[in-house]
């Protein structure tokens, strides 16, 4: 395994994060276990979930996922040898089972105090704000309209002061941003800077992937001239760029086929790219794969890739992708792709 750190701390972390939004849905707990016992053996440190999972979210198995993984740490005894990080949900459709009050200083003690109840530890490593209370650009919006219908008041200072609260108890360690724009990520950054009392965002979880580069635009600068970590999720773009789906028959319990409506990746565009893709991992004797996850790894603002299987099988090859180093070759002809469909899946 190759390791990075988390910006501006001395936490060491493994390149590749474990994510666990299947559990739940596509893998019961004992595949969850012995999905966190291989990684770890393989020298995987840093675990990924949410309040939210599993994912497609679902009332009557709300925060299932953290119930597993509170119980491996329980029964292992392993909390002291994996960097832990989960969310809140934001408000919005998608979170009403859970709460519908944004991130007020209510809203985020509440969460923390019951994550850490199912998580099953004292503290988290690493907090983040899964989607932003505002109206913009996230989940593959294309085009800006936000203001439109935009009612939300800048609360970020209060946010920060309760996340600063909140770490001086020790409940949490450190914060981060998902699914978060260029002007958020330096919205909470400069309100850090000129109120040093307050932390300091230290990565942002936001898709990455061959058919979705958006990252690049503005981000990957801040990033970059920040110090503000790339936790890479949907590298495979739902397992788009395993090329499972170019046959005709889509696989039987493959996440698209179970949840037809997450075709974030699979629109014309984007299958002419996956074609493209997948025929330059065959030229070159490469797994699509372990193509797709080692371009990512390569990128300079990456943090972790946070890969996600739902066997064993998969698990494996993903977390292979460690090893594999893209020729000079591959990576030209990636961008000469990437010039040809840029961006078929924001």
């Amino acid at each position: 395994m190759k390791y990075t750190r988390i910006p501006h701390t001395d936490i060491r972390i493994s390149k590749i994060c474990l994510g666990t939004m299947t559990w739940g849905r596509q893998n019961n707990e004992d595949e969850a276990h012995e999905q966190m016992d291989y990684a770890l053996d393989q020298g995987i440190n840093f675990f990924d979930t949410a309040e939210l999972y599993p994912v497609p979210a679902k009332k009557e198995l709300y925060a299932v996922t953290e119930e597993f993984i509170g119980n491996w740490l329980k029964k292992t005894g392993n909390r002291d040898k994996v960097v832990l990080a989960s969310k809140i949900a934001g408000p919005g459709h998608a979170a009403k089972h859970i709460r519908n009050t944004g991130f007020s200083k209510e809203s985020i003690i509440s969460a923390v105090e019951d994550s850490l109840k199912r998580l099953q530890t004292d503290y988290i490593d690493l907090y983040q704000l899964h989607w932003p209370e505002r109206n913009t650009n996230y989940f593959g919006q294309r085009g800006y309209n936000a203001h439109a219908v935009d009612v939300w008041d800048d609360n970020i200072h209060q946010v920060l002061e309760t996340l600063r609260d909140l770490i001086a108890e020790g409940k949490i360690r450190h914060v981060g941003l998902s699914n978060e724009t260029p002007w958020g990520a330096m919205r909470f950054l400069e309100e850090s800077k000129v109120h040093q009392s307050l932390p300091r965002m230290l990565t942002v979880q936001n898709p990455y992937n061959l058919l979705n580069r958006l990252f690049e635009v503005g981000l990957s600068e801040v990033a970059m001239r920040e110090q503000i970590g790339l936790l890479a999720y949907s590298p495979l773009g739902f397992g788009v760029l395993s090329g499972k789906y170019l046959t005709e028959i889509p696989p039987r319990k493959a996440r698209v086929t179970l949840f037809p409506n997450y075709n974030r990746y699979s629109g014309e565009t984007a299958v002419q790219a996956t074609e493209k893709y997948a025929q330059l991992a065959k030229e070159h004797g490469l797994s699509m794969v372990q193509m797709a996850l080692a371009f990512v790894n390569t990128r300079p603002f990456l943090t972790s890739n946070i890969i996600g299987a739902t066997s064993m099988e998969q698990l494996k090859e993903n977390i292979g992708s460690i090893d594999v180093d893209l020729s000079d070759a591959v990576l030209d002809r990636i961008e000469e792709i990437h010039r040809e469909i840029p961006n078929p899946a924001p």
